[in-house]
C-alpha cells in the first residue's frame, strides 16, 4: 500500500495491484492493436484526430446535464451552454436546418425518440427490407416491437438492390403508415427519398431517413441531404463516416415537428454527456475545412477496393451499377465458407470487416449470412489511397482465396501498417509540445 499523494511510479503500482495491471494491459494492448497493428474496415467506426481526443478528456467528462435549456437542472455548467449552442450551429449549417438535436447518445436512441414522437401502439411503419441491409433499430425484435408499432418491409428490386419505387408507392397507398423509414446498415446507393416523400406527404405520413452510416458523405457533399429531398427527419451517428466520438443526432425540417421530438428525447436520454459535444465540435470544424476532400477520397477508395477485390477473384456485388457510391463494399463469400468463417479468418490476420446479409439470403441466415461488408472511412483517415487499397485487397485474397495461414498474413499487415500509425488526415495536426500542453490542461488544469 502507499499513502494518498505519493506515487511509487506506474510500474510499481502495476506490481502492487494485479487488478490494475490486468485492466491497464488490456487497454494498452487494445489501443496498440487498433492503432498500430490492424486494418479496421468496419462500417461502424472511425478515428478521431488527436485534437478531438485530447479535448474529449476535459472536465466536462464528469458533467451531468439534465435539460437543454440555459436554465439547467444542474449548476456548475458555465461555458458549456455556449459551447453547446456553437456546436449545434455548426451542424445546423451543414444540414441547412435550424432544428438539430445532439442529445441522443446513439443513432438507436435518436430513432426511438422520433418513432415515439410520431407513432402510438398499433400504428404501422414501413421500412427497408432485411435483405437490403436493414439496421438493428428497425428490426421487429428491437425498438419497433418495444413501442408496439407494426412493421412492413418495402419491396426490394433484387437486381439493383434498392427499394422498388413503383411497388413501394402502391404499398404506402394501401397500408397508409405513419412513418416511412429509409436508410440501411448496408448502404451502397441512396434510397429513393424524393419519390417516396412525395407519396408519403399525400397520406399524411412522415419520412424518417436514417443516415447513420453516410452522415459524413452528406456533410462532405457527395451524397444529397435527405432533408432537401423531402425527408421530414433524419437521424444519424457521429462516429462513422462523420469521424467524431460515439453519439447520435436528430435533424428536423420544421419547428413544430422539432418540438414534438425534442419533448420526447429526455425519456431516453435524461443526461446526454456534454463532453461528446466538444469532440463533435472539433470534428465539425475539421469537416468544414476538409470534409469535401475527405468524403470524395472515401468513396474513391471504396470504388478502388471493389475493383481490386473483383480483379483478385472475389464476387463483389452490383458490378453492373458500379459496385458502390458510398464508403461500403459488399462481397458475396457464400462459396468461400460464408461470412462468419471469412470474417474470423480475416480478423486473425488483423483485418476487421463486418458480416452482412445479402438480398438472396433468407431471414433465418442473418446470423451467418453470405456477405461481407468492407468499408474505407478509417483507412482513408489514416492516409491510404489507391496503392494501399489494392494491397489490402491482396491481403484478403491471401487469406480467403489462397488459404494462406492468417498468422503469416498478419505479419504482412503489421509491417504494412507501420507507415500509417502517426498521422490522422483531414484533421488538425498538433505538435508533441501541443499534446503535452493539452494533457496538462485536461488532466491537471495546469496552464
Amino acid at each position: 500500500m502507499y499513502e494518498f499523494g505519493e506515487s511509487p511510479g506506474l510500474d510499481a503500482l502495476l506490481q502492487l495491484y494485479p487488478d490494475l495491471r490486468e485492466i491497464f494491459d488490456l487497454s494498452v494492448n487494445y489501443t496498440l492493436w487498433r492503432k498500430r497493428y490492424c486494418l479496421n474496415m468496419s462500417a461502424d467506426e472511425n478515428v478521431l484526430s488527436p485534437l478531438a481526443i485530447l479535448t474529449y478528456l476535459g472536465n466536462s467528462i464528469n458533467m451531468y446535464v439534465g435539460d437543454k435549456s440555459n436554465e439547467r437542472s444542474y449548476w456548475g455548467l458555465k461555458y458549456l451552454g455556449v459551447l453547446e449552442e456553437k456546436v449545434h450551429r455548426l451542424v445546423e449549417d451543414f444540414l441547412e436546418t435550424s432544428y438539430v438535436d445532439l442529445r441522443p447518445i446513439s443513432d438507436i436512441v435518436a430513432n426511438v425518440s422520433v418513432l415515439k414522437a410520431f407513432t402510438k401502439p398499433g400504428d404501422m411503419v414501413v421500412v427497408s427490407p432485411l435483405q437490403a441491409g436493414i439496421g438493428f433499430s428497425r428490426n421487429k425484435y428491437s425498438i419497433l416491437e418495444a413501442l408496439g408499432v407494426g412493421k412492413i418491409e418495402l419491396p426490394l428490386n433484387i437486381e439493383d438492390w434498392n427499394i422498388d419505387v413503383d411497388k413501394a408507392i402502391k404499398l404506402i397507398e394501401e397500408v397508409k403508415p405513419r412513418i416511412i423509414m429509409l436508410g440501411s446498415s448496408l448502404y451502397l446507393f441512396p434510397h429513393p427519398n424524393k419519390e417516396l416523400a412525395e407519396i408519403a406527404h399525400t397520406i399524411g405520413a412522415k419520412v424518417l431517413h436514417d443516415v447513420a452510416h453516410v452522415l459524413g458523405l452528406i456533410i462532405g457533399g457527395v451524397w444529397e441531404n435527405p432533408l432537401k429531398l423531402g425527408a421530414d427527419v433524419i437521424t444519424a451517428s457521429t462516429h462513422r463516416t462523420f469521424p467524431g466520438p460515439q453519439g447520435g443526432l436528430i435533424a428536423v425540417v420544421n419547428g413544430r415537428d422539432y418540438e414534438e421530438v425534442s419533448n420526447v428525447i429526455p425519456l431516453f436520454t435524461p443526461s446526454y454527456y456534454l463532453h461528446r459535444l466538444i469532440a463533435i465540435g472539433i470534428t465539425a470544424v475539421e469537416m468544414k475545412i476538409w470534409g469535401r476532400d475527405y468524403a470524395v477520397q472515401v468513396v474513391k477508395n471504396a470504388k478502388t477496393l471493389a475493383e481490386a477485390l473483383a480483379s483478385e477473384g472475389f464476387k463483389v456485388v452490383l458490378e453492373h451499377v458500379g459496385y458502390t457510391s458510398s464508403h461500403q463494399v459488399a462481397v458475396d463469400v457464400s462459396q468461400l465458407g460464408r461470412s462468419t468463417k471469412c470474417a474470423t479468418l480475416l480478423r486473425e490476420a488483423n483485418i476487421i470487416v463486418d458480416k452482412s446479409i445479402l438480398p438472396r439470403d433468407k431471414p433465418e441466415e442473418a446470423r451467418d449470412p453470405s456477405g461481407l461488408r468492407i468499408c474505407t472511412q478509417e483507412v482513408t483517415r489514416w492516409g491510404m489511397r489507391r496503392d494501399e487499397i489494392e494491397e489490402i485487397a491482396r491481403f484478403m485474397k491471401m487469406v480467403l482465396i489462397d488459404r494462406k495461414d492468417p498468422a503469416e498474413v498478419r505479419q504482412k499487415v503489421i509491417e504494412f501498417r507501420k507507415e500509417f500509425i502517426q498521422e490522422v488526415h483531414y484533421g488538425f495536426k498538433i505538435t508533441r509540445e501541443d499534446e503535452i500542453k493539452l494533457l496538462k490542461i485536461m488532466l491537471h488544469a495546469e496552464v
